[in-house]
């Protein structure tokens, strides 16, 4: 699916995202180079590279990652204005709760909340500075809508995100920095056939059996479908834009309709 965006929409701004070389951090970098935006990235490998993207190979999951990409973010770009958090995700097994052990639930703590908070930490300064920035982080309707057969660590730890999102808005909003989140529900990118095949591993059956335990987990998707990367990717832009110049301190859900309560 192509969006068609204003190439002058982000002219001059300078944008980091986290986790942009595949999914839905790819299309995130592209619609904000699509923008006229500078983008820089990180990934702890750097492959299928998009030209006029500044790349960085970091784990974002280790203190020292993050450190290393804000630094080159800094020294290459000069200053940030624009932070889209994308990095995420799951690699925990199946099998419920006892399933878990610390070590995966501070790999998906590490991936999923930590890495945000602690470039967030070390670039948010500067906006303060200026009084100017703007702030996106991904969350996901797990943290209201929590798959317990295989990612309640991943679900708890995007609860987690969703609250410090919240909470730093109230203290960044008076100082000229935006922070909102987005909500995604199922997106179709490569990862999502990576999970599939790990609960067919599990459980047994096909793909096609394990997507249908994902719908019926969720109670299906009004509208059919996952949604596309591009279509996430563009709501992350307009949070990102002048045009969103008053929304702060909110969330954001794009699911298809998949959580049916108000």
């Amino acid at each position: 699916m192509s969006i068609k965006a204003d190439p002058g929409e982000f002219a001059g701004k300078r944008v980091l995202v986290s986790g942009g070389t595949k999914g839905l951090g790819r299309a995130t970098v592209e619609r904000f180079l699509a923008g006229g935006a500078c983008v820089i990235t990180a990934a702890r490998a750097i492959k299928d590279t998009i030209e006029g993207v500044e790349y960085v190979q970091a784990d974002l999951t280790t203190r020292e990652g993050g450190e290393a990409f804000a630094k080159a973010a800094l020294d290459r770009l000069g200053s940030i204005d624009i932070l889209a958090h994308v990095v995420g995700g799951s690699a925990s097994p199946a099998g419920g709760f006892v399933a878990l052990t610390d070590e995966h639930w501070l790999a998906e703590l590490n991936l999923n909340l930590l890495a945000t908070v602690r470039l967030d930490r070390l670039l948010i300064p500067q906006m303060i500075e200026r009084g100017a920035g703007t702030v996106v982080h991904v969350t996901s309707i797990q943290s209201v809508l929590p798959l317990p057969e295989s990612t309640t660590a991943y679900a708890a730890a995007k609860a987690a995100l969703r609250t410090y999102s919240k909470s730093i808005s109230k203290e960044l909003g008076p100082k000229g920095v935006r922070v909102n989140a987005v909500s995604p529900g199922w997106i179709m990118t490569e990862a999502t056939g990576d999970f599939l095949e790990m609960l067919r591993a599990a459980n047994g059956g096909t793909v096609e059996d394990a997507r249908q335990s994902v719908l019926d987990a969720l109670g299906g998707i009004s509208i059919g479908r996952g949604a596309e990367p591009e279509e996430v990717a563009d709501l992350i832009a307009y949070l990102a834009s002048n045009r969103a110049a008053a929304i702060h301190g909110t969330e954001f859900v794009i699911d298809g309709g998949t959580i049916r309560t108000v």
